[in-house]
C-alpha cells in the first residue's frame, strides 16, 4: 500500500481519533553545538515551507537536508553524469510541465511500432512499464489471506485483524458522514457556503444537532481551517473509507482479473502495458509526487525544486490502491535494474508478504548490479524492531540480506521534540536514517502541485540525495553511497516524541534509527569527494 498518510487523517484536526574515517570532522557545525540550537518558534514563510526539506538546520533551524547549501557551496561549476532513478509506485504523470523534460526514454525501443525492439520482454516500454495494466483498486494482503480460507499461513491473525479493521472503517465512515452532514446543515441554516466563526457565534437555534455542529466547528475547525478546506478533507476521508470497505477489506472483490496474469506465479511475466500513468491520471498522484521530490526541475519558477539536477525518471507502475503484489514489486525492481536505473525508490509497504522471497531475490539482484534501493519505513507509528514491514532487507532480527538498501523515517519541519513525524515508523535496528516527510511540496497530475506527507515523501528525498552523489561521483558503488548517506548525516541527541495514541512516548533521537541521524546532502557530498579520492 502506498505509504502516504492521508491529509484528511492528519493531526491537523484530530477528527477520528501518504565506515569512513573522519566523518565528524567534515560536518560543518560541530555535533556538540547542534543540539543547543534555538528552536524556531515563528511559522515558516510559504516560500520556505515549499522547500523546507532543502534548507539547513544551522542556518534555518529546520531539520532540512542542506540541499541548497550543497548547490551553492559545493556543486557550482562541477560536471555531472545523468543518473536514472526508478520510481516503483502508482504511476507517474509523464506529461507534467515540471517532469516531462526529466522522464527517461528507452533508447533501444521504437515508440508505437508494437514490437519489443530491445528484446527485454516488454513491448513499446518507452518510459517504463505498467505492471498493473488497467487495474488500480486492490485488496490488502490480509484480505487475500482471509479469502484463501482456514489453513492458509497467517489466516487466524489476518482474520482477526481484518474483522477489527472492517468495524473501525465502518465506524469512521459514519463519523465522517456525520461531520459532512453537520457542515452542510450549518451552510443551509446560515445560507452561506463559507461561513465564519463570527457567523456561528451570532446564530441562534433550538436544534440540538445543529448546535452540536456549531460547537464542533468553533472548537475543532476554526481557526485552523476554512469551511471549504475542512469539508474537502472530510469528503476525502469518506472516499478513503469507502475504498477500504469496497476494495481493500472486501474478500469478494477481484481487482486482478482485468490484468489477466497469475499473481502467484513469478514466471508469468507477459502482462501489463506501457501506459505508466494508468487509465486515470488521478490514480498516479502518489507516484507523480514522489517523482517530483526527486527530480522536478530546479529553479524554473514552477512549483517546487527537485533534489537532483541531472536525473531521468523511469516510471514503474506496480503499487495499486491497496496492497501491492510481491510479484509486481520483484519484477518492477528487476525491470528498473535491467534497464539502467542506478537508484530505485519504493514508497510503499505492507505487513503481510506471502512471497517475500521474490522481492528479497530482486534486492540481491539489484545489489549485484550495483543499484541502490530506498524504501519508506511506513506510516503506522510502529517500532520495526518488533514488527516486520515489507519489503525490507532484514526480518525478525536477521542479518541484512544485502548492502544496497536504505529504510527511511520521516521528519516534520519543527526542530526539537516534535521533529519526528507522529505517523512515522521507527526502529534502532531496522530504520536506517530520517529525512523530511511532512508538508512536502511537489508535482501531482494535471499540471498541479500539492503538499503531501508520509514516509513516502521522506524516501524520495533520500533517493534524490543518492542520485546527486551518483551523478557527481559516478565511480562510487551503491554500497559506498549507502555508507556515505548513513555516516554523513547530522547526528542529534535531543528527546523526541514518537508514535501515536497509546504507543506515543518520548525517546532520544539517537535511538529511533540505526544512525540517530538526519540526512545531510552537503555533508554527503563532502564525504563522497573524500571517498572518491
Amino acid at each position: 500500500m502506498k505509504n502516504l498518510k492521508p491529509i484528511y487523517l492528519s493531526a491537523a484536526f484530530a477528527l477520528a481519533l501518504a565506515s569512513c574515517g573522519g566523518a565528524k570532522q567534515m560536518i560543518s557545525t560541530p555535533v556538540e553545538n547542534i543540539d543547543n540550537l534555538a528552536l524556531k518558534i515563528t511559522p515558516l514563510a510559504e516560500n520556505d515551507l515549499q522547500r523546507w526539506s532543502h534548507l539547513d538546520l544551522v542556518k534555518d533551524t529546520v531539520p532540512g537536508m542542506s540541499v541548497d547549501k550543497a548547490y551553492e557551496q559545493l556543486l557550482k561549476g562541477k560536471k555531472s553524469t545523468t543518473v536514472v532513478v526508478g520510481i516503483v509506485d502508482s504511476g507517474v504523470d509523464i506529461r507534467h510541465e515540471d517532469l516531462k523534460s526529466v522522464i527517461w526514454v528507452n533508447p533501444k525501443e521504437i515508440a508505437g511500432n508494437g514490437k519489443d525492439d530491445d528484446n527485454n520482454g516488454y513491448i513499446d516500454d518507452i518510459n517504463g512499464w505498467n505492471f498493473l495494466g488497467d487495474s488500480n483498486n486492490e485488496q490488502l494482503e490480509m484480505t487475500r489471506i482471509v479469502k484463501m480460507g482456514p489453513g492458509t499461513p497467517d489466516y487466524e491473525k489476518a482474520k482477526a485483524e481484518l474483522d477489527g479493521e472492517l468495524n473501525a472503517a465502518m465506524e469512521q465512515k459514519m463519523f465522517y458522514e456525520g461531520l459532512l452532514k453537520g457542515g452542510k446543515d450549518l451552510q443551509t441554516f446560515l445560507k452561506k457556503e463559507d461561513f465564519t466563526a463570527e457567523d456561528l457565534k451570532a446564530m441562534n437555534s433550538d436544534n440540538e444537532e445543529l448546535n452540536n455542529s456549531k460547537n464542533f466547528f468553533l472548537t475543532r475547525v476554526f481557526p485552523r481551517s476554512t469551511v471549504a478546506d475542512f469539508m474537502e478533507q472530510v469528503k476525502g476521508g469518506i472516499n478513503h473509507f469507502n475504498d477500504q470497505l469496497n476494495y481493500n477489506f472486501n474478500v469478494d472483490f477481484n481487482g486482478r482479473k482485468v490484468v489477466g496474469d497469475n499473481p502467484n506465479d513469478i514466471n508469468d511475466t507477459k502482462y501489463g502495458n506501457n501506459n505508466v500513468i494508468g487509465l486515470n491520471p488521478d490514480d498516479a498522484l502518489h507516484g507523480t509526487h514522489v517523482a517530483g521530490i526527486v527530480a522536478q526541475v530546479r529553479n524554473n519558477k514552477k512549483g517546487g525544486d527537485g533534489v537532483a539536477n541531472n536525473v531521468k525518471i523511469m516510471a514503474v507502475r506496480a503499487v495499486p490502491n491497496g496492497d501491492e503484489y510481491d510479484k509486481d514489486i520483484a519484477l518492477g525492481i528487476r525491470y528498473a535494474v535491467d534497464n539502467g536505473a542506478k537508484v530505485i525508490n519504493g514508497s510503499f509497504g505492507k505487513y503481510y508478504s506471502p512471497n517475500k522471497e521474490w522481492v528479497q531475490d530482486a534486492l540481491k539482484y539489484a545489489a549485484k548490479k550495483d543499484v541502490l534501493v530506498i524504501f519508506a519505513a511506513g506510516n503506522d507509528s510502529k517500532d520495526l524492531d518488533v514488527i516486520n514491514k515489507y519489503p525490507s532487507d532484514s526480518y525478525d532480527g536477521a542479518e541484512e540480506i544485502s548492502d544496497n538498501v536504505l529504510i527511511i523515517g520521516a521528519l516534520a519541519p519543527s526542530y526539537g521534540s516534535k521533529m519526528v513525524a507522529s505517523f512515522s515508523n521507527y526502529g534502532t535496528k531496522n530504520v536506517d536514517i530520517f529525512a523530511p516527510g511532512v508538508q512536502i511540496y511537489a508535482t501531482i497530475p494535471n499540471q498541479s502541485y500539492k503538499y503531501l506527507q508520509g514516509t513516502s515523501m521522506a524516501s524520495p528525498n533520500v533517493a534524490g540525495v543518492a542520485a546527486l552523489i551518483r551523478s557527481y561521483y559516478p565511480k562510487l558503488s551503491a554500497k559506498q553511497v549507502k555508507q556515505i548517506i548513513m555516516e554523513s548525516g547530522t547526528p542529534l541527541k535531543n528527546e523526541v516524541t514518537v508514535g501515536e495514541g497509546e504507543g506515543k512516548h518520548q525517546a532520544n533521537f539517537s535511538i529511533v534509527s540505526k544512525t540517530g541521524k538526519i540526512v545531510n546532502a552537503y555533508n554527503a557530498l563532502l564525504m563522497a569527494e573524500q571517498m572518491s579520492k
